[in-house]
């Protein structure tokens, strides 16, 4: 029996930066990846943290023509990981943990330069007509993700249904991203952004643009945001088929971070005005439990009975 090396004390020092990242900004990530054995769980991370490096531009408060030179940065960053021109002790922390899991896994890496194309979407101000321009938004920003942890999880060899895996993981991060905008309106309104559609916002009554937060008296705010939670479950059932096609433990992450999200959603349908005072969140004591249920596969056997789409 063979061992595997040890991992050279300047990658562990590079992982562990990247753990810190989504341990300090992404709890509900943190949840789920904790459930996965430690090679896995490291490049989980090492992918959140560029996410996280392109998000925070997008967000931050540069002008838009310097946020799209760190942008370029970034995906010169990406040509060097595919390269495989980032050496060990690099000083970009990412760069080498990136590199390092681009080696272990088949990890999708030109999806994160889709990534970075969707946060230019935001940098140039762009704006939704309808739900398939949205569409392509969350699929450049959340289904990208799905797609590379993908990469990280594997499918069970054997398993029916594995040319649709990709399929499924991009939807579940349509799923994911769709419930972030709701959960965030107030908040993407304060930065002048509204992801939901126009189309949607005027068949509700609803003001198109910032003004969104503040609905009048003859608004249905209630049925939009209802309206769009009822888009984002169905996108939850047609991508949670993926959850009989991994393994146990990364079946259990990808369900609890699922989980957490449903129940977002859950909290957002009973009280659809509460986005209008600012970001809905769940209790620590809530995402354990949907963690522990994760581990019991329940979910994945309920996907598994599921008519194929």
């Amino acid at each position: 029996m063979t061992t595997r090396s040890p991992l050279p004390p300047a990658v562990v020092a590079a992982y562990r930066y990247c753990e810190s990242i989504a341990e300090q900004h992404a709890r509900n990530f943190s949840y789920g990846a904790r459930l996965v054995p430690a090679p896995k769980r490291r490049a989980l991370t090492a992918v959140y943290a560029f996410a996280r490096r392109v998000d925070d531009i997008g967000d931050g408060d540069l002008a838009p023509e310097a946020k799209e030179e760190r942008l370029a940065a970034g995906r010169a960053m990406l040509a060097r990981v595919r390269d495989g021109a980032v050496p060990e002790d690099d000083t970009d922390p990412v760069a080498v943990a990136l590199a390092h899991a681009g080696r272990r896994f088949p990890i999708p890496l030109d999806a994160l330069d889709e990534l970075i194309d969707g946060v230019l979407m935001d940098v140039r101000g762009h704006t939704y007509e309808t739900w398939e321009d949205l569409r392509l938004y969350c699929t450049r920003v959340a289904g990208t993700i799905g797609r590379l942890s993908l990469g990280v999880f594997g499918v069970r060899p054997g398993a029916p249904g594995t040319e649709r895996a990709e399929e499924y993981a991009d939807t579940l991060g349509l799923a994911l991203q769709l419930t972030n905008i709701l959960r965030d309106v107030r908040e993407d309104a304060e930065r002048g952004r509204v992801y939901l559609p126009a189309e949607d916002l005027r068949k509700f009554g609803c003001p198109e643009g910032p003004d969104v937060v503040a609905p009048g008296r003859d608004a249905d705010f209630t049925g939009l945001i209802r309206f769009e939670v009822r888009r984002a479950r169905e996108l939850f059932v047609r991508g949670s088929r993926l959850l009989p096609l991994l393994d146990r433990r990364s079946g259990a992450c990808v369900t609890t971070m699922a989980g957490i999200y449903h129940r977002l959603l859950d909290r957002i349908e009973a009280e659809p005005r509460a986005v209008l005072r600012g970001r809905v969140t769940l209790p620590a004591g809530h995402k354990a439990l949907v963690a522990a249920r994760g581990l019991t596969g329940l979910d994945a056997r309920r996907a598994a009975r599921r008519e194929p789409l």
